[in-house]
């Protein structure tokens, strides 16, 4: 892990030197004044004060580099050559623990902007493992929409986003962004600096949803140019990538979801996490025509009983989402912490995340048990003791928005019945599922008391033996 790191530090950059005995060029962090960071969130997340943790917002200005490609090949084996340079600044949030506190290992996040607004969902699943770990966290607004705005992919109300710039241009009035041409090396600038200031010894990259379409591009054609991450978290990917952008706008909402099917390349030399959802196998989302085996460096975990986007994340604001049912009340959360945790583990060097077997899928649909739950994949206590149908599909009739959340339905009452004798013979079923999921290290250990707080035994009759 140290020679490799310190190899990075010798070759990074190479890719955006400037003229004969310029050096590399470099990004700069100016830190904001205290105020609004500007990051939608329905979930608070933990305390950082309690933690010993300190947010800053910064300014990272410098300049980018676009690139080109004669060829994506859909094996993900790109070969991208630098093309155009442009001057950018932009923002990025940096939460930092107590020196004494610190791993060393920082999480960048790439920020989601299908709501045409920065989003951070991969802080809102895995923060809680952030901060017990002592990681440091940046979110890089690293996409044209986030700063300069435009429209969205899930819009609510048909509205369009006016971006960091236009929702508060006195606090962002120096930001600007080329294009999403030179996203990517707006995303690597970026975190290069962050972690330069905190003395990084491990970067990781991380992505859910349209950031996980932006990573996979970044993994297969970015990353063996500037070799600058140590691992990568991509969660909720679709079938394709995303693609390489144009100067002066963000990417067209119709390009994140077309093109061909887009794997991850299978030399890179750090280990990538994939973590699916069942939304994402199937729709317009499409993963399933991407899916491809584990290797050494590589782990797929898709995950039964799960949605897009779920009840932990819309939190209290599931009302306002105005779905037909209930939205998926999975438990993504738990198995995307531990996907972070293993991943760190294993891009220091140490064992590697464990595997799992993929969601069953016959004749292009899921294989549904006796209740109704997709089987095969990561199994989690709410679909090994079940209670309810936790569905990732699309509710027919659903809007672009509801259609990401998947539903869940409690079994009728003479069902459950049927299944459990009481609500203790249910918890002695979930508590052991539960442990089986701990055991397998698909559930952190220190997880385990939320877990079995999540259990759902309000649910079932009482003495029905």
């Amino acid at each position: 892990m140290a020679q490799r790191r310190a190899d990075q530090l010798d070759r990074r950059g190479d890719h955006r030197q400037g003229g004969p005995g310029q050096g590399p060029v470099l990004t700069t962090l100016r830190a904001l004044p205290p105020g609004d960071a500007g990051i939608a969130s329905a979930r608070p997340g933990p305390d950082l004060a309690e933690w010993g943790y300190t947010e800053t917002e910064h300014v990272a200005s410098g300049t980018a580099v676009s690139y080109r490609a004669d060829d994506l090949p859909a094996d993900g084996h790109w070969s991208l050559e630098v093309d155009d340079t442009a001057d950018f600044a932009t923002r990025v949030l940096v939460r930092s623990p107590a020196p004494e506190r610190a791993s060393g290992t920082l999480v960048v996040e790439w920020l989601n902007v299908s709501s045409g607004q920065d989003a951070a969902p991969g802080w809102t699943f895995y923060a809680e493992e952030v901060v017990r770990r002592g990681h440091a966290y940046a979110a890089v607004s690293a996409q044209h929409a986030g700063v300069e705005g435009g429209l969205t992919l899930v819009a609510i109300g048909g509205r369009g986003s006016p971006g960091l710039r236009g929702g508060n241009p006195e606090r962002y009035a120096d930001l600007t962004h080329p294009g999403d041409a030179f996203c990517y090396d707006v995303f690597t600038s970026v975190a290069r600096a962050v972690a330069e200031s905190l003395g990084s010894t491990c970067v990781l990259a991380t992505g859910e949803s349209q950031s996980a379409f932006a990573l996979t591009s970044y993994a297969d054609g970015v990353q063996p140019i500037t070799g600058l991450f140590d691992g990568f978290l991509i969660h909720s990917r679709g079938g394709t990538a995303l693609p390489l952008g144009r100067a002066g706008e963000g990417v067209r909402l119709e390009e994140r979801l077309r093109g061909v099917p887009t794997r991850l390349r299978t030399d890179l030399d750090v280990p990538v996490l994939v973590v699916q959802t069942e939304t994402d196998l199937f729709g317009y989302l499409d993963f399933l025509p991407a899916r491809q085996p584990d290797h050494d460096l590589l782990r797929v975990w898709e995950v039964a009983g799960t949605a897009h986007a779920d009840k932990h994340v819309i939190g209290d604001f599931e009302d306002f989402l105005g779905c037909s049912q209930p939205v998926n009340r999975g438990q993504q959360v738990f198995v995307v912490r531990a996907a972070l945790h293993h991943l760190e583990r294993w891009a220091r060097g140490g064992e590697a995340a464990p595997q799992a077997p993929p969601l069953d899928v016959v004749d292009g649909a899921f294989v549904l048990d006796d209740v109704g739950n997709v089987t095969g994949g990561v199994r989690t206590p709410a679909v090994d003791a079940p209670v309810e149908v936790l569905s990732g599909t699309e509710v027919p009739g659903s809007s672009a928005l509801c259609r990401l959340f998947g539903s869940s339905a409690v079994l009728p009452a003479d069902r459950i019945g049927a299944r459990w004798r009481d609500a203790d013979h249910y918890r002695s079923a979930y508590a052991a599922a539960a442990e089986r999921a701990v055991a397998l290290g698909f559930v952190l250990a220190e997880d385990r008391e939320a877990l079995l707080a999540d259990e759902r035994s309000a649910q079932v009759p009482q003495n029905v033996w």
